[in-house]
């Protein structure tokens, strides 16, 4: 099949079998444009709680499709690639965050999102890259814990100068790849481009940023604003989709190393697949199984983010 063949498929089969189709914005485009929702991990996460649909179907990496399941526990979640999981989310268990509490009771642990639901079921609150500075100003705590990426954390502690912000040594390795020298080397080569970035990367990379926020809030920014050159700090995935979207704008990765392995590995034969197990063929299919106690545990730090507007 051609892709517009399978994407025809695929849009046929899912409203056969009352799916729904999340994805990540570090998806290919072709994805993209057979899914319901697409966006960050802050926006899916509102979005996976508003599905009416029977079944879905989650198009990123393994914490996000917990997420939609926790959110949502009724409806069967299916990982559209098995082997999708996220480096960051892995990086810090129960035992070690509970050691720490043990240590330092009276401090707020604030998880990232892109943690594990085990993780999240010791965490109080859970954050995106979009809300984790008004859900961290907002908490009655002054003494916080935030985890995993201390890259994140620092963007924040920087704006929170009150609170007591302690950091552990985890982060996104994707981002964390870009160096200064790229940057510099960037903006060398598109002297009239404006520098986006996202907060996972190093501090001394985000300093050198004429706007730092979320995914979707480089994209908003960059289809908002009246510059025309952009430099991309996020992943190259990103620069595609703004090529796509802004035809009349230019976009340029500051690395080409910018990439999540682990969001490509999902493609559209793999949704194609995930939806012709749920139509009952003898295909292979990754379904999220969690058991009701741990999605209770998991889930009130999130409810919380919810709670404080996150």
């Amino acid at each position: 099949m051609t892709v517009r063949e399978l994407q025809d498929n695929i849009i046929k089969l899912k409203k056969q079998t009352n799916t729904a189709i999340l994805a990540h914005c570090y998806q290919a485009r072709e994805i993209c444009e057979i899914a319901d929702f697409v966006g960050d991990s802050y926006k899916l996460s509102v979005d996976a709680k508003g599905v009416s649909e029977e079944n879905i179907i989650f198009c990123g990496v393994h914490f996000m499709a917990e997420t939609a399941k926790m959110l949502s526990p009724q409806k069967r979640v299916y990982l559209s690639s098995k082997h999708a999981g996220c480096p960051m989310a892995e990086q810090m268990d129960r035992d070690m965050i509970s050691a720490i509490r043990a240590q330092e009771p009276d401090r707020t642990v604030v998880a990232y999102i892109n943690t594990t639901a085990a993780l999240k079921t010791v965490c109080d609150v859970c954050v995106t890259s979009s809300s984790a500075l008004k859900i961290v100003k907002a908490l009655d705590s002054d003494k916080i814990l935030f985890i995993p990426d201390c890259n994140l954390g620092d963007y924040i502690k920087k704006q929170c100068p009150d609170k007591d912000i302690k950091l552990l040594q985890g982060g996104c390795p994707t981002h964390a790849r870009i160096t200064v020298n790229e940057v510099k080397k960037a903006k060398e080569e598109h002297p009239d481009a404006l520098f986006l970035v996202h907060p996972e990367c190093t501090p001394k990379v985000v300093e050198l940023a004429d706007y730092v926020g979320s995914t979707t809030g480089i994209m908003d920014y960059a289809k908002k604003s009246d510059k025309k050159e952009f430099i991309i700090g996020t992943e190259n995935s990103i620069v595609e989709h703004l090529q796509y979207d802004c035809p009349e704008k230019s976009f340029y990765p500051v690395s080409r190393d910018l990439v999540c392995h682990n969001m490509k590995l999902t493609t559209l034969p793999d949704v194609y697949n995930t939806l012709l197990a749920i139509s009952g063929e003898d295909r292979d299919a990754c379904e999220i199984i969690m058991d009701d106690e741990l999605i209770a545990q998991a889930r009130k730090c999130i409810d919380e983010m919810i709670r404080l507007g996150g």
